[in-house]
């Protein structure tokens, strides 16, 4: 199944980039949007593989395909947590390593043959469509009270529907703005001069854009890697897509109309460009000086400290429109278990004892999977209080991250395809071809006003 979006171009030989064994969350879930798309059916029946083999755990992580060092860390902490259960359980755990794009192929068909993986990881993007399917494996009963309520709302809401929890989150992810103060400098800019709202960002990148250098970097590639990187904007102004309360769509509501037009003038001003830096990747841009400012995640400090640690580069809250509040999306995977799958309180048991237990031993673990491991913010205050206590966020850019960025933090949208495919083609409309916002978002508003009048499944948000 094709991705909807061009291959990364390939970064200078000078700088290495996060190998192609691992994928970015960008890869994932701009991939993600064509598995989306395609509707497989979500039968009931199951495989026929053997009762004694071993449970299979589809994922990125593990076994490591390469030899990168940091792919081998993440390798290795998938392989502890199997290993430590396997050695103290009869029912075996066998880690099944793909590339974001193959699961994204794989996995409706798996499902729709009878042949889905007891256990695998999804982002909210794709809950509900396994959660309607009645695919998801509910995992409260297994876990203590204590360890739910250590859960931060906003992490674990995303994955639960009324008292069910049909996924534990093993980290967030809250996107930002990094810079690079060497193209700020050269412009004409000093650190005291970030942007304090949309309109500085604009103007401040627009005067950086000139020759190879770019002001601004804002996705451009239709996918729910763009969509999870404009829910943010519209949230800052107060909108939404859909109402969380009463589950109606306001799209057509000024705030989001906002939102595109802050899309539509970024290319109009020239402070962001129609396509991505040639170089592709934040690493390469920002090596090469062909950046200013990168709309990205958390995921990027690590990147960035691994494939060009002599380059000095910041990170700020996203700025807000004037007069409102910053705020970010809490991205993240969490492992699910297959409800139809052939021991699902055994892969229950397993999900709950790595991800939501209160053992010691496994908040530790997951401490160092936030931190030195993956460096991604954490889904529970006991992993944080740890964190915390062990300086993981000594970084300036990991303390920037959970200081100022994660609190201002909201859950991920867990929009079905018709929601998502409508807030895509406006946003692309605006954005690349210059067409109103007003009309595009009273166009999306129609779509998901159709699509809800039959919608029958948990809340979308």
């Amino acid at each position: 199944m094709p991705t909807l979006h061009h291959p990364d171009p390939a970064p200078r030989p000078a700088v290495s980039s996060i190998p192609a064994g691992r994928p970015s969350r960008r890869q994932l879930l701009t991939a993600g949007a064509a598995s989306a798309a395609a509707a497989v059916p979500l039968l009931s029946s199951c495989g026929a593989r053997s009762d004694d083999e071993p449970l299979v755990f589809w994922n990125f992580y593990s076994p490591a395909p390469q030899q990168d060092p940091n792919l081998v860390a993440q390798s290795d902490w998938f392989e502890d947590v199997i290993s430590g259960w396997n050695s103290r359980n009869d029912r075996q755990i066998s880690a099944v390593y793909m590339t974001g794009d193959q699961m994204n192929q794989r996995m409706p068909v798996a499902f729709a043959s009878g042949e889905g993986p007891d256990i695998f990881l999804i982002s909210p993007g794709d809950f509900l469509r396994y959660a309607n399917g009645g695919v998801l494996f509910d995992l409260a009963p297994f876990m203590e009270q204590e360890a739910i309520d250590d859960f931060f709302p906003d992490a674990l809401r995303t994955r639960t529907i009324g008292d069910k929890i049909l996924g534990l989150p093993m980290e967030q992810e809250p996107l930002a703005l990094f810079y690079d103060p060497a193209v700020l400098e050269k412009g004409g800019y000093s650190e005291g001069d970030l942007p304090k709202d949309w309109d500085e960002l604009l103007n401040i990148a627009a005067s950086l854009s000139r020759g190879t250098t770019t002001g601004l970097v804002l996705d451009v590639d239709p996918g729910y890697y763009q969509n999870f990187t404009f829910y943010p904007w519209v949230w800052q102004t107060g909108g939404d897509v859909i109402d969380p309360q009463s589950q109606r769509p306001m799209f057509s509501d000024d705030g989001p109309i906002a939102a595109l037009d802050l899309y539509g003038r970024s290319i109009a001003t020239g402070a962001a460009p129609r396509t991505r830096p040639a170089n592709g990747d934040i690493v390469g841009a920002f090596s090469a000086g062909y950046a200013g400012f990168w709309h990205s995640g958390v995921w990027d400090v690590v990147n960035l400290r691994l494939n060009a640690p002599d380059k000095e580069f910041g990170v700020m809250p996203m700025p807000a429109p004037a007069g409102k509040d910053t705020a970010t999306i809490l991205g993240g995977w969490a492992w699910c278990v297959n409800a139809r799958g052939r021991d699902p309180e055994a892969a229950a048991r397993f999900t709950v004892e790595a991800l939501g237990s209160m053992e010691p031993s496994s908040i530790e673990h997951l401490a160092e999977w936030n931190g030195p491991v993956k460096g991604n913010m954490p889904a529970r205050q006991s992993v944080d209080d740890v964190m915390v206590a062990k300086d993981y966020f000594a970084d300036e850019h990991q303390r920037t991250f959970h200081d100022e960025i994660l609190p201002t933090g909201r859950g991920e949208p867990r929009f079905p395809p018709n929601v998502y495919k409508a807030v895509s083609d406006a946003l692309q409309s605006v954005q690349l071809a210059g067409a109103d916002p007003a009309e595009q978002a009273g166009i999306a508003q129609a779509s998901i006003e159709s699509y809800l009048e039959t919608y029958r499944g948990g809340t979308l948000v």
